[in-house]
């Protein structure tokens, strides 16, 4: 056989394997986050669980290209447009407004689900909750507009306040001048001061409630943003050193030492939004599946903690709570 005839043998050969190959490649996925993974494994955990609801497993028949920001927002765009280039079939922006929008700004086609507590209409995501319209659809929660609740709440702990202080992060600016603006509002009815102090990396927390210190702030809300949920447990810890009355959003700062939490499930969250990769991976598409609002809240009191920072808890607030923490 002369020699150009073995090599193109070769080359007929090996066609069907490579075929093969490319026809067993699964469907890629690709989950962007503002956190890291360290501080998700929970709601991974539940992302996956809803990806499993429509017969998707990692591993089995998709794939997950993960890319993490590690608490810093400036680098979701660049990791957005990564996961574009990898062509992925979806992409999971799960837990925060950025990475949403930074999702969003890197392809107008590749479908985009979402999992974010802010408007979605507001920041520009979608057109309506009924008809997202374009490649974005997602889940949300109550979350920005619970603050003025939030801090209703620990004006009844410690009705004596003149100040409290609330925690944002700037590099989430949407959310912080939500929450901003809205919780002015409401302290000015509520006859309190508000002091609005930022953070965006752990260095910043102990200068946080040292501000807090000087300026006699005598609560704590805490903003709904990424950062600060995956840091639950440290913020608690850190309330309880300094033993000031706070508030959070998801049960994890309360089971964690804060005082209080109001607001739904992250978890559930995630699990709506691997329902959603999967219908889309199963050929759905998002301008065909609303926007889901997820409206169920709990109000959790770690009554431990109330005990140990001095705090009397108002009977008729316990019998409120969906949890207390004994």
């Amino acid at each position: 056989m002369r020699r150009r005839e073995f090599i193109a043998g070769l080359g007929a050969a090996a066609w069907p394997r490579a075929a093969g190959a490319q026809q067993q490649a699964l469907p890629l996925v690709g989950l962007l986050s503002s956190a890291s993974p360290d501080r998700y494994s929970h709601y991974l955990q539940a992302f996956r669980e809803g990806l499993g609801d429509t017969g998707h497993v990692e591993g089995r028949n998709v794939a997950i290209e993960y890319r993490w920001a590690d608490g810093n927002n400036d680098r979701l765009p660049a990791l957005a447009a990564d996961l574009v280039d990898r062509r992925v079939r979806a992409v999971a922006a799960l837990g925060s407004t950025p990475a949403a929008l930074a999702a969003k700004a890197a392809t107008a086609t590749s479908p985009i689900v979402f999992q974010i507590g802010s408007d979605p209409i507001a920041a520009g995501l979608v057109a309506s909750l009924a008809r997202p319209g374009g490649n974005v659809t997602g889940v949300t929660n109550l979350n920005t507009e619970l603050g003025r609740k939030r801090l209703e709440l620990l004006r009844e702990v410690a009705p004596a306040a003149t100040a409290v202080v609330l925690l944002v992060n700037p590099t989430s600016p949407l959310i912080a001048q939500t929450m901003s603006q809205d919780l002015e509002a409401a302290a000015h009815t509520l006859g309190l001061q508000l002091h609005i102090l930022p953070a965006s990396t752990e260095q910043d927390f102990d200068a946080v409630f040292a501000r807090l210190a000087a300026l006699n702030g005598e609560g704590l809300v805490i903003a709904p943003d990424a950062f600060f949920i995956t840091r639950s447990e440290q913020l608690a810890a850190l309330t309880l050193r300094h033993a000031v009355p706070a508030i959070a959003q998801f049960r994890e700062f309360a089971a964690g030492g804060g005082l209080m939490s109001y607001g739904g499930s992250f978890s559930e969250a995630a699990h709506q939004v691997g329902i959603f990769i999967g219908r889309i991976l199963k050929g759905e598409k998002p301008v065909d599946l609303p926007v889901r609002q997820l409206t169920k809240v709990a109000l959790v009191i770690n009554l431990r903690t109330a005990n140990a920072i001095g705090v009397a808890i108002p009977q008729s607030l316990l019998a409120r709570a969906d949890e207390v923490i004994e």
